[in-house]
């Protein structure tokens, strides 16, 4: 099995303080790489929204207490529909982190399905945990993989992964938050539930630049 998302090595201080050099931005580069998998997602950036909006002002927020929201292990839920910008405030707050040395992953259930078929067991679960390294995970676009059986399954281990490591999830999605917190499967709706009351939850009822997000090719995505 090819080797799982790995962060690259701790940042180095100096007198407490990001130690900004050379080494540094070849790190920085590297977590990049590793963490944003679309080339789009580096357009991504506060420095590409040209608005006023609260919405976007909380993902300033989100970054600038990230020391906070870690240890808290504060989570985002992003819900709306289609182009309302919740990918692209997600995207934002990876950017900005991945600046700031923090190893970030922003990534979505069809590719990790697809990393996931057609492997042993053992492989699944030290790829799964491979995910909970990382300080911030992003999943983007919940809902869009099948409902099958086994989609269902995975989306659960990973969360259920995530939420034992103690660390913070944002996810976007287009689903309503009902759907989210009542899943078919009613074994694990009672956790689906507890877990998302814990999140933050924003709701995008329009877009949040007034156009689309930016960057964003037309593309469809493998459905399993």
């Amino acid at each position: 099995m090819p080797p799982a998302y790995a962060p690259a090595s701790r940042r180095h201080r100096r007198n407490g303080k990001p130690w900004r050099n050379r080494g540094n931005a070849e790190r920085v580069k590297r977590r990049k790489a590793q963490g944003l998998q679309d080339r789009y997602l580096y357009d991504y950036t506060f420095a590409n929204y040209n608005s006023q909006n609260p919405v976007m002002e909380k993902a300033h927020a989100y970054v600038e207490h990230w020391k906070e929201a870690y240890r808290d292990n504060t989570g985002l839920l992003l819900f709306g529909d289609v182009g309302t910008g919740k990918s692209f405030f997600a995207g934002c707050i990876a950017n900005a982190l991945l600046d700031r040395d923090v190893p970030v992953l922003m990534t979505n259930f069809p590719s990790i399905l697809n990393r996931l078929t057609g492997v042993f067991a053992e492989d699944r679960a030290a790829f799964i945990a491979s995910l909970d390294d990382y300080s911030l995970l992003v999943i983007d676009d919940l809902g869009v993989e099948r409902n099958t059986e086994y989609a269902m399954e995975q989306m659960f281990t990973v969360i259920d992964s995530r939420y034992r490591s103690k660390k913070p999830l944002i996810v976007t999605t287009n689903l309503k938050l009902e759907e989210i917190k009542n899943p078919p499967d009613l074994a694990r709706e009672g956790f689906m539930a507890t877990y998302w009351n814990g999140a933050h939850r924003f709701s995008f009822p329009v877009r949040t630049s007034g156009r689309k997000e930016p960057g964003r090719p037309k593309q469809r995505r493998k459905r399993l």
